[in-house]
């Protein structure tokens, strides 16, 4: 079996019990173990720590819309086929949001705002239904339930500059601390000979694309050609980076949107005390976290770093007579906080080795007479082998400094 199918996400996300389908469920709606869960947790809050540092508010939103605000947004015209529709008994015509950016103008529109009040900046991570085609359905690749870690900015458009570089540090640290840095921008821009495919005149759409190529340039990046590739209310720039297999990914993205705010009314009131039609920034940083996972299962192998490793500590006792000292061991560490599990099961040391190994858990503590009466723990290390023997507060102290720098 070739690397790639080793470490294909389905595979992997079986074997490390972290996701799962079901026939009854549906084709395209992925279900999360436990596992799995802390998984998408962490990264979500990884993602808001970074937000919230830069004034992110969280919103919520319903999962379903009247057919209206898709109409006014645009989005209706050019997805109608790709949505979930539902009608009421009274007869009107609802849809499961496909998107988020439509409800998050009206949170903004609920008000006046001065310019002194803005950027409004609002974050979103929330489920997304699109009905999409069962041959193209992929695992976690391509879904029709998906969790968007959205992000809106609603500001001047003397902001932009500024925003735009906040949300492309953002995405950097992020992907940085998995090695998956974007070494190259696509410049996501539209497509002048098809014009029909997007929204608002040629005038806007040149400031917007002006605006990303100024910015890109600023940040010095490497550039790459989208045409065509813009979304269809607003350019983007689109971040790629390059797995451990040499695959380009499109991993995150920002969007200038000047037409929306156009088509709800979006302003703030300016100095000389009169309306301004202000302009919307999209953020996406994992995008899609199922998307997301997919590739960061593939790219590590499902050997997730210490930090999001959904078990984080196994251990081991050698025989049934060293188990009252292991869930000692297993209640020191889960007051500080360190995800663990005890393995009790009658197997042989080997084997239980083998099978955390499979597992890929990042740290193994084998206990037997000698280390019971040391007080003491044998480590094994998934990445560095075996250990020294060390105090269990010495190992508590090391892990838990490992996990605060979220170290890859």
């Amino acid at each position: 079996m070739s690397q790639m199918e080793e470490h294909d996400h389905k595979k992997l996300g079986r074997e490390l019990d972290l996701f799962t389908f079901s026939d009854l469920v549906g084709s395209g709606l992925p279900l999360w173990t436990p596992k799995g869960t802390i998984l998408r947790n962490l990264l979500d809050e990884y993602v808001w720590e970074l937000r919230r540092k830069c004034g992110y508010e969280k919103v919520e939103i319903p999962h379903i819309t009247k057919r209206e605000l898709y109409e006014k947004s645009g989005h209706w015209e050019k997805f109608k086929d790709d949505l979930f529709r539902i009608t009421t008994r009274e007869g009107d015509e609802f849809a499961m949001k496909p998107m988020n950016c439509p409800h998050h103008t009206q949170i903004y529109a609920r008000k006046p705002w001065s310019y002194r009040e803005l950027p409004q900046r609002y974050a979103n991570t929330t489920m997304c239904y699109r009905d999409e085609q069962s041959g193209e359905l992929n695992g976690l690749v391509r879904a029709r339930a998906f969790t968007q870690d959205d992000a809106h900015a609603f500001c001047r458009e003397s902001q932009v500059k500024e925003e735009f570089i906040k949300i492309w540090d953002i995405i950097q640290e992020f992907y940085g601390t998995f090695g998956f840095s974007p070494k190259k921008i696509r410049l996501s821009f539209h497509d002048p000979k098809h014009p029909e495919k997007y929204l608002g005149d040629k005038a806007r759409w040149k400031i917007a694309e002006n605006i990303l190529s100024d910015i890109a340039k600023e940040k010095g990046a490497e550039t790459i050609d989208g045409i065509g590739e813009a979304a269809f209310y607003g350019p983007k720039l689109d971040f790629m980076a390059e797995d451990v297999h040499g695959r380009l990914w499109q991993v995150a993205t920002i969007q200038l949107d000047m037409n929306m705010p156009e088509r709800f009314d979006l302003t703030c009131i300016n100095e000389k005390g009169e309306k301004e039609r202000i302009v919307m920034i999209h953020a996406a940083v994992m995008g899609s976290i199922e998307r997301f996972l997919s590739v960061l299962i593939e790219h590590l192998g499902g050997a997730f770093p210490l930090w999001l490793s959904p078990v984080q500590v196994r251990v081991l006792p050698i025989s049934v007579v060293h188990t009252k000292y292991a869930q000692e061991i297993r209640e020191a560490l889960m007051k500080a906080n360190i995800r663990v599990e005890v393995d009790g099961s009658n197997e042989t040391l080997g084997k239980k080795i083998r099978n955390a190994k499979t597992e890929k858990i990042p740290y193994l503590l084998v206990v037997g007479d000698k280390e019971v009466e040391a007080k003491t723990i044998a480590v094994e290390s998934r990445d560095a082998g075996k250990l020294d023997a060390t105090s269990l507060s010495d190992f508590i102290a090391r892990t838990t400094e490992e996990i605060t720098l979220r170290a890859s």
